[in-house]
């Protein structure tokens, strides 16, 4: 059983073959720090807040894919999870708290792509939320302070100006998000805050 680890992973790579492990975790290097479990168990002692995308295998002799999907979900981390397996998937997916699904075998491209894809979904998901903690904040002060006192204020203009910003940047990433199913996956994201 290897180990790859860097200071401070963003990737954790997880499959019981040590090649393909290694293999996309030198896929994906170059543009994340990255890490490598062969198991379940070595997973778990990796994964924590500093893991932004778990690259996991669904079979694996021991503790499975699925097994370490739902002890990431008991442990509340906020990390995106692509499941990268050669089991087709059936109809028990659709309630596995994963982000994206790759059936083996995968191509370098279509890796990182996904891996992009979730990191953009994870990005939306805060945008929007401090977005609509802004229009909120921004909707009091409009309803409890006077007009002339909200046109003196500075904090008032940063605070229309990094909601307008924040729309742009929202409407941007909706306008990357090229298809249905990239669209309904970053929403379908916002629903398990």
């Amino acid at each position: 059983m290897t180990t790859m680890e860097t200071q401070n992973p963003a990737v954790l790579v997880v499959d019981d073959e040590p090649r393909l492990a290694d293999l996309f975790a030198t896929w994906v290097e170059d543009r994340w720090p990255v890490a490598v479990a062969n198991d379940g168990e070595e997973a778990l002692a990796i994964v924590d807040e500093s893991i932004e995308v778990v690259l996991l295998d669904r079979r694996m002799p021991g503790m499975s894919g699925d097994d370490v999907l739902d002890e990431i979900q008991a442990r509340e981390l906020d990390c995106r999870i692509i499941m990268v397996t050669a089991i087709d998937p059936d109809f028990d997916i659709l309630e596995m708290p994963f982000d994206d699904y790759l059936v083996k075998p995968v191509t370098r491209d279509e890796l990182i792509e996904t891996v992009e894809l979730v990191r953009q979904r994870s990005e939306y998901d805060e945008k929007i939320r401090e977005y609509y903690a802004l229009v909120s904040k921004k909707a009091v002060l409009d309803t409890e302070k006077p007009a002339p006192e909200l046109a003196e204020s500075e904090e008032y203009d940063r605070l229309t100006e990094r909601i307008e910003r924040l729309r742009r940047e929202v409407d941007g990433v909706i306008e990357n998000l090229s298809t249905h199913e990239e669209f309904v996956g970053a929403f379908r994201d916002l629903q398990h805050e």
